[in-house]
């Protein structure tokens, strides 16, 4: 009998993972005692907070209303920008000793190219890049990009004439045509894609009798989303060759099955993270007792099984 455990690795858009679980954007704080080993049990890779070119405040106000089930956040991409997450984070992130990605915002196009031309200059250091087309909390940028195929297209290829290493594009749900986005991804020169972002919602303060959001609408996470995400993957997937990485609302094992038999090679994990940070090790011995139970030696051998 074979009392070998099963192998949870998986290899996708360049980048080798011992485990299918991401840490998502914007979630895992940049404290040290964060970063050890002992911390990331289960952990396959990690993204950074969105990088922009310059700092960003963020957005005023209320950031974070919890819901039923979820999480609404209004951050705005708030960070020191590119120049202080390389003297500041990478060699915090790079000790992590897995791979990870900068998840960088998508500014106008000037901004993105200058940039990705400083990440560059680090580029032995940085295994990947997450370009962010999917930000609901901002103006002009972020989301904007990624509405379409035309501008997720341009967005792409933009990335990709200055960035010669594996790029991630991390698509939006609010696209009315998610296969279509993910294909113009694709064609432009992606190497993985990510579905997806938070959703579009908003929440009403009943004493104040006004939104509780200054900008009225923010970004919906957390399990009451999965089945939503689940979609964007069944979706995405089906229209490209590349792999998929599952995200939105996965809180258990059975959530990254689900998203690995929609098609999804690889998870990322979000806002679950804020009640148990103990999540990629649960995640990691459910999946593995999974396929044990199920008898098959691989995860990657169940990527879009539920296709079939």
């Amino acid at each position: 009998m074979n009392s070998r455990p099963a192998d949870l690795s998986v290899s996708l858009g360049g980048l080798d993972l011992e485990s299918p679980v991401i840490i998502a954007s914007g979630v895992w704080p940049y404290e040290s005692e964060l970063w050890r080993e002992d911390r990331l049990e289960g952990v396959g890779a990690l993204c950074t907070k969105a990088v922009s070119l310059e700092a960003r405040r963020g957005n005023d106000g209320m950031r974070v209303f919890e819901t039923p089930c979820g999480m609404l956040n209004s951050i705005g991409l708030q960070n020191g920008g590119v120049r202080s997450f390389l003297k500041e984070y990478l060699p915090l992130v790079k000790g992590s000793n897995r791979p990870f990605l900068v998840n960088l915002v998508m500014e106008s196009e000037g901004d993105v190219r200058a940039n990705i031309a400083l990440l560059r200059e680090s580029s032995s250091s940085i295994p990947a890049i997450e370009l962010n087309i999917s930000c609901p909390n901002v103006d002009g940028d972020g989301m904007a990009w990624g509405m379409t195929p035309e501008g997720t297209a341009h967005a792409t290829a933009i990335a990709r004439e200055e960035w010669a290493g594996p790029l991630w594009v991390k698509l939006t749900p609010q696209a009315p045509d998610i296969a279509a986005v993910a294909k113009a991804a694709e064609q432009s020169g992606a190497d993985a894609l990510v579905c997806g972002n938070t959703w579009l919602g908003m929440a009403m303060d009943i004493r104040r009798k006004r939104p509780v959001f200054q900008r009225v609408v923010a970004g919906l996470s957390g399990p009451a989303v999965f089945p939503l995400a689940l979609r964007t993957v069944w979706q995405a997937a089906g229209a490209v060759t590349i792999p998929v990485v599952g995200c939105g609302g996965i809180a258990g094992w059975e959530d990254g099955a689900a998203m690995i038999l929609a098609g999804a090679s690889a998870l990322e994990i979000g806002s679950s993270l804020f009640t148990d940070f103990d999540l990629p090790r649960k995640i990691t011995g459910g999946l593995r007792a999974w396929l044990a139970e199920e008898k098959e030696p691989s995860l990657a051998a169940l990527v879009g099984r539920g296709r079939v």
